[in-house]
């Protein structure tokens, strides 16, 4: 398997608690800023109240880190659990809710590799099997410390889903990975037609910031260590469990992502073209 993605360190308590203050310097509103300069400022400003409780929870993976075997892992060797059961009731997804094949992808809205498939592999999928209610399509944070504008970002697509505008959020922050100044972001709202007053506030807000470190955590205990990753596999009954049959680490190609979802939805690997 071609090892394509971008690969995230060993997290630590340090490495995460990174994330916020080189936003804050990247992006901190100069003398005289625009009104919306100033209200990204606000909303930078809102995320260091919740680096306190950001740092504690860090410090709990760190615990749990610290309890693996210090040996470092090269991409070609580092694999996840063998079997992997997750629930994910409740989570937004794309698709028909009577799918029980599932793929969940843990991506970066800053890693060049998810963008690639974003741009390439991911349209293919969703035009063959999500759209045609064959699969459902789950998307789960896991922003790299090497990247100091995906935490936000990450944020920014969960408030475009609060106005049901998530994945047309996705597919704009894939397309463009530029950081944010204010502008940026209002052109981005006004882009997605979202309501300001709505949507400052959740950015000023801290809401999401537990459920993308819970996303983080999560994959790092099965031991994915890098982005775009795939979890493959197939839903209870309910639609509640997801227990996956493939992994994928790394920007797979299309027909890997397809015979895959032939074996199972057929119950058989599809015919070689």
């Amino acid at each position: 398997m071609t090892f394509r993605s971008c690969l995230i360190p060993t997290i630590s308590a340090l490495g995460f608690a990174l994330l916020v203050p080189a936003l804050q310097a990247q992006t901190k509103a100069p003398r005289g800023a625009k009104p919306a300069e100033a209200s990204l400022q606000a909303q930078i400003d809102a995320l260091r109240e919740g680096q306190a409780k950001l740092q504690r929870d860090l410090d709990e993976l760190k615990a749990l880190l610290k309890e693996r075997s210090t040996r470092v892992e090269s991409p070609a060797t580092a694999k996840p659990q063998e079997i992997l059961t997750l629930n994910v009731h409740g989570e937004p997804f794309k698709g028909s809710p009577l799918a029980r094949v599932a793929i969940l992808e843990y991506s970066d809205f800053d890693c060049s590799f998810c963008a690639k498939y974003a741009s390439e592999i991911y349209p293919l999928i969703d035009h063959a099997y999500v759209q045609g209610g064959k699969v459902k399509y789950f998307f789960r944070d896991m922003p790299s410390p090497e990247h100091p504008n995906a935490l936000f970002k990450a944020r920014v697509a969960r408030c475009a889903g609060e106005q049901d505008k998530f994945w047309e959020a996705h597919d704009q922050l894939f397309k463009d990975q530029r950081p944010f100044d204010g502008e940026g972001l209002a052109r981005f709202r006004q882009s997605l037609g979202l309501e300001e007053a709505p949507f400052t506030a959740c950015i000023n807000s801290n809401r999401y910031l537990d459920a993308i470190q819970r996303s983080a955590m999560g994959a790092s205990r099965m031991q994915i260590r890098g982005t775009p990753a795939f979890l493959i596999g197939t839903l209870s009954e309910d639609g509640n469990i997801l227990t996956a049959k493939k992994v994928f680490l790394g920007a797979e190609s299309y027909e890997a992502f397809r015979a895959a979802l032939e074996e199972l939805l057929t119950g058989k690997a599809p015919a070689q073209p």
